[in-house]
């Protein structure tokens, strides 16, 4: 068997594989801070291509963005005895406004000891429902539909890179409504935006439905979610909407002024997904070279490694691939214009290559001088790289690499769902009538 990118399989051991496909990939890095992360540029890419795709649906469904402190008085957690109860295990809290040097050592300044502790935010609905009910007071404002990017802490014991840290990135939509009917459907819209993003664009089937009682979000009457299932088996949570009914609005006295002149409570929604859709594509499409990107989600869908050798003909080679990335870029796959790139890092080509197969980069190519002299293209598909136990490459001429590679790109998304589907159908079982035939699997 010939040596695989990673350093161990996903049958060997899918846990440490997962940790090297992130780290080997480039994707994040561990911060001095414990259970914290540093995502990398190439892991920022990816998770800036989510962005993209989810808040263009959050916007052209009437949604506004905004944003709210990172900083959330106690009191205001308190007010929901269900919500404080469900995270008080996790929360981060700030008592002090200030150091002082005490012997050459920084301190606690006890004259700083804030009045009200502040929780750093683990989630907004106690600070955006005190801004709902100071916004909201007659029918005519609502639905009040909103979101905001933010980061959140959570303060995790056992963490893993993009999966579950003490920190982690998302987006939270908040909305109020005059009913539980628009306010479900509020929360079944959310929930469908969701699917498209994480099955249309990251290649991840999901099976969509509604979490039991025990697996609510703290303090609402409904949570819905959408479900993927890793190489290993396991679900993984990818996205949740709930629907809060009154809860909050009766804490946060949320109320407006109905069209009989009488003051009602407002129906409150909340939804919300984050880095960990990341961690989810990993899982999904990685092999044990590295990662799979989508090609919808790679930050650079094409990387042209020129094969450099320090020699004068090195001139020809490099303008060569800036024309090639650049005709490239002028061509337009799923949705958008292509991402082409040209790696002119002084390292070997080799190496070069196979940094961009750890990470997943759709298409790589390899130009040599030959290449350029004879205007062809020699590429390798990263869900195509290996055939048996060799790379397998292919070589066409330049025009017609330039006119097929959205094709390429867009065959490339449908494979990555289509593997990833059957490997879903496979493992849903559907003849189980007792606990029994569940305790088979």
């Amino acid at each position: 068997m010939s040596k695989r990118a990673l350093s161990i399989t996903r049958e060997q051991d899918f846990p440490e594989w997962y940790q090297a496909a992130v780290r080997d990939g480039d994707m994040a890095e561990t911060s001095p801070v414990r259970g914290c992360m540093v995502i990398k540029p190439w892991g920022w890419g990816v998770w800036e291509r989510i962005q993209a795709e989810l808040d263009s649906r959050i916007k052209d469904t009437g949604h506004d963005n905004c944003y709210f402190p990172l900083f959330i008085p106690m009191s205001f957690i308190a007010k929901e005895a269900e919500h404080v109860e469900g995270f008080a295990k996790e929360m981060a809290v700030v008592t002090h406004h200030r150091l002082k040097n005490e012997g050459g050592k920084l301190v606690l300044d006890p004259e700083a000891k804030l009045e009200e502790p502040l929780i750093v935010r683990p989630t907004s609905e106690t600070i955006i429902g005190d801004a709902f009910q100071r916004w909201i007071k007659s029918y005519r404002d609502l639905p009040l539909l909103i979101n905001q990017w933010a980061n959140v802490v959570r303060w995790e014991m056992r963490t893993r890179m993009f999966l579950r840290t003490s920190e982690f990135l998302w987006q939270e939509g908040h909305t109020a409504h005059v009913d539980e009917a628009d306010a479900m459907e509020e929360t079944m819209l959310a929930l469908e935006m969701y699917r498209s993003v994480v099955e249309d664009v990251m290649g991840i089937p999901v099976v969509v439905g509604e979490k039991p009682e025990n697996e609510r979000f703290p303090g609402a009457d409904r949570t819905y979610s959408i479900e993927a299932m890793m190489q290993d088996g396991k679900a993984l949570q990818a996205g949740t909407s709930h629907y809060l009914g009154t809860h909050f609005a009766e804490a946060q006295n949320i109320r407006y002024q109905d069209k009989d002149g009488n003051l009602s409570l407002a129906h409150t929604t909340s939804w919300g997904t984050s880095t960990r859709l990341i961690g989810g594509m990993i899982m999904t499409h990685g092999d044990d070279d590295g990662l799979q990107t989508p090609p919808a989600m790679a930050p650079k869908q094409i990387v042209i490694v020129p094969m450099l050798r320090g020699k004068p003909e090195d001139a020809e080679l490099k303008t060569y691939c800036v024309a090639l990335a650049a005709d490239l870029n002028k061509q337009s796959a799923l949705g958008a214009p292509v991402r082409a790139f040209v790696d002119m890092k002084d390292a070997k080509p080799s190496d070069k290559r196979w940094d961009w197969v750890r990470r997943g980069a759709p298409l790589i190519c390899e130009i040599g001088p030959r290449d350029a002299a004879n205007g062809q293209v020699t590429f390798i598909r990263r869900n195509a790289l290996r055939e048996g136990e060799k790379i397998k490459s292919n070589s066409v001429a330049r025009d017609e690499f330039v006119s097929q590679a959205a094709s390429l790109l867009e065959a490339m998304q449908k494979d990555l769902f289509d593997a990833a589907k059957s490997r879903l159908n496979a493992n849903i079982k559907t003849d189980l009538k007792t606990w029994d035939d569940v305790a088979r699997y």
